[in-house]
This record gives C-alpha cells, sequence and structure tokens, in this order.
C-alpha cells in the first residue's frame, strides 16, 4: 500500500471507510475530469503500483455492504470536502438504489461545484430510477457547463424512463469483491479463470475459448469513448483477418448491464460530440464479438486492470488494457496503459499474434519520474 491501508468491511463504520478516503494522497483531477499524474503534470498515471484505484474500488465496496442500514450516513458523505469522498459516496448511493437519498443526490447535481461529483450522483439516479429527479435531469442536460455532466443526464433520463434501475447482480459484485484476488495475473502463467454475461444476457466462458484459438481481452471505458469506438471500428474492418488468423476477441466494460449496452447501440444513441454521425446501425449488423460485462470491475482487478483508475469524462474508468493468450491458455502479453490512449491498436496486436513477437510501447506513454 502507498497511503492508505485497505482492509475488510467487517466491523467499519461509514466513517471509518471515509476517512480511509480523506487520509489517501490521490492523483489530482483537473478542470476537463481528467487525472494528472502528480509528478508528472500530465494526463493519465505512469505508475503501475498507484494504488487509488484499489482505495476508492474498497471504499464502494464497504459502503455496499454496510448497506441499506447506513445509507443516511454514507448520503452525509456528500457534503464532505474532499470531492473523492462525495464522489463514493455517490457510487455506492447507486448501486444499493437508495431511494430515500434522492434528495441528497439532487442536491450534488445542483450545488456541487465539481463536475466529477456532479456525474456520480446524476449516474446515481439514473441506477435509482429516480422519477421525481426527471426535471432536474432534464435541466442539466440541456444547461450544465460540463459535457460530461449533460452526457451522463442523458443517459439517465433515457434509463429512468425504461425502468432500467441498476441490477441487484451489480451490487453482488461490489459486495463479493475481495482484495486477496486482486493482480493474479503473469505473463508466461496461466490466465485466471472467468464466467461473464454479455449485453444479450448469454454467458462468455473463458475456458471455452481456450483450445486451438488465441484470445484477445480489451477492456474498453465506456460508450463517451472516442478511442473505444476507434477500436470497435478497427474490430468490425478486421473481422475477416482476425478470423483467418484464429484470433476469439472479447471486449469487456466495467459496468452493468444498461450502461453496457449503450456502448454496443442496444440502448438507444446519445448526443455524442466526437461523432459526425450515427453508428447504432452498423454496430446492430456488424459487432460480431462478445462484449462482456464486468460488474464492479471484478475480473479487471483479478486481471490487474485496475477499474477506478482514471477521471475521463466525468466518471472513473479502468486502466486501458490489451490481454493476449495463446491457445494454451497461457498469457503472452499484458499491456497496462498509463493514459486513455495508451495502449495498441486492433491492428498493432493482430501483427504481435501473427509475428508471435509480443513486444510494444505507446511513443507517448508515461514514464516514472525518476527519483
Amino acid at each position: 500500500m502507498n497511503d492508505t491501508e485497505v482492509s475488510s468491511s467487517d466491523g467499519m463504520s461509514v466513517e471509518a471507510v471515509l476517512d480511509r478516503v480523506r487520509t489517501h494522497t490521490f492523483h489530482p483531477v483537473d478542470e476537463t475530469s481528467f487525472t494528472v499524474d502528480r509528478t508528472l503534470e500530465e494526463h493519465g498515471i505512469a505508475d503501475l503500483d498507484d494504488d487509488d484505484w484499489r482505495v476508492r474500488l474498497l471504499a464502494v465496496r464497504d459502503l455496499v455492504r454496510l448497506g441499506d442500514a447506513k445509507t443516511s450516513e454514507t448520503a452525509g458523505g456528500l457534503e464532505d470536502d474532499d470531492v473523492q469522498v462525495r464522489y463514493v459516496c455517490a457510487t455506492a448511493l447507486g448501486i444499493l438504489r437508495a431511494q430515500s437519498e434522492v434528495e441528497s443526490l439532487e442536491r450534488v447535481v445542483r450545488e456541487d461545484p465539481d463536475p466529477l461529483a456532479r456525474s456520480q450522483a446524476i449516474v446515481a439516479l439514473g441506477q435509482i430510477g429516480a422519477t421525481q429527479s426527471l426535471d432536474l435531469l432534464r435541466d442539466r442536460h440541456a444547461n450544465d457547463d460540463s459535457k460530461d455532466v449533460r452526457h451522463q443526464a442523458e443517459l439517465s433520463i433515457d434509463r429512468i424512463e425504461k425502468g432500467a434501475v441498476a441490477e441487484p447482480d451489480l451490487e453482488a459484485a461490489y459486495r463479493n469483491l475481495d482484495e486477496n484476488t486482486f493482480e493474479q495475473l503473469a505473463v508466461g502463467e496461466g490466465a485466471p479463470s472467468f464466467v461473464l454475461p454479455d449485453t444479450d444476457g448469454r454467458t462468455w466462458d473463458l475456458e471455452d475459448s481456450i483450445g486451438d484459438d488465441w484470445t484477445v481481452l480489451i477492456w474498453v471505458f465506456a460508450d463517451w469513448c472516442p478511442v473505444c469506438h476507434r477500436e470497435f471500428d478497427e474490430l468490425i474492418e478486421l473481422r475477416e483477418e482476425l478470423q483467418e488468423a484464429d484470433i476469439n476477441v472479447a471486449t469487456i466494460e466495467c459496468h452493468g448491464q444498461y450502461r453496457g449496452r449503450v456502448m454496443v447501440g442496444r440502448e438507444f444513441e446519445p448526443e455524442y460530440w466526437f461523432a459526425e454521425e450515427s453508428f447504432i446501425e452498423s454496430y446492430a449488423e456488424e459487432i460480431w464479438w462478445p462484449h462482456l460485462l464486468d460488474r464492479a470491475g471484478a475480473v479487471g482487478a483479478k486481471y490487474g486492470v485496475d477499474p477506478m483508475a482514471y477521471a475521463v469524462h466525468a466518471e472513473y474508468i479502468n486502466r486501458p488494457a490489451t490481454i493476449i493468450l495463446d491457445p494454451t491458455g497461457a498469457v503472452r502479453f499484458a499491456y497496462y496503459g498509463t493514459f486513455w490512449g495508451d495502449r495498441p491498436s486492433i491492428e498493432e496486436t493482430l501483427a504481435m499474434i501473427q509475428s508471435k513477437e509480443f513486444e510494444y510501447e505507446n511513443p507517448e506513454r508515461r514514464q516514472v519520474a525518476s527519483e
């Protein structure tokens, strides 16, 4: 641990959980909601051993474990001076579907100066299914200064109108997080097994992918990520080449069902600021690989992907990662990015498998500052 000892929630109080967050030294988040390496003063986090993600993730887990009986105390954290505390409290309240704390979340949406907190409070209102908040969300969608907050408002309006509240499986995934299983992946060894659902409700078992084919696992951020959509475009364009090379691909997202379905165009198409034309129709016809739901980032944490590592577009997301497994299930390549655009393209990934030379480094990769 760097700054904060993260322990089990057994015997924990809300205040003890929040104090772990307050006393941890996080990398700062700038006015555009990008995490900034405190030493390099660049977007991203260069140090792959950084613990920011772990402190956040386990704080959310512990607040969820404390459960409904403590939601009023958790909501009290929405008034904390530390935006990280406000963020984890809003996150937990949404996962718990804490209807009793809607007014507290609405106050954050109206008054909080930080788009990181406003965004997550809006996400929580959508997860709760707060129909009474629709007018406020429509106002924020039209008028908030942050495009990222406006985007989350648009998503929450849609899911409230559909009744698409956070599923119990999301809460269960957070409750069941076990830090003893984190960061088990090692290049040269067998990949940890897992089974995850896809956005259509089917289950995908890693064991079924191992045999005669290679397997590529790609953790993507969220529907608002233009880099992720470019990777989807590449996967569509290179389908024939990937299949001819006997490569199975799965993309993985650390969200619940609704958010994962937005990513693949199965819910609706938000007003993306980076898209010149609609891609929903092409996604419906052309996405050929499974898009998996890694609720709570449980598998990502096991694979070293660091869920809740960066704030990008006003939401913490995983460290960008590409994992390549050979036909025996052994890990041949594990790349963890240091900023949002740091990982091999699909074409570069294909070339590594074809050549059996697993070397890649982004020319803009962040380097840990020398002592």
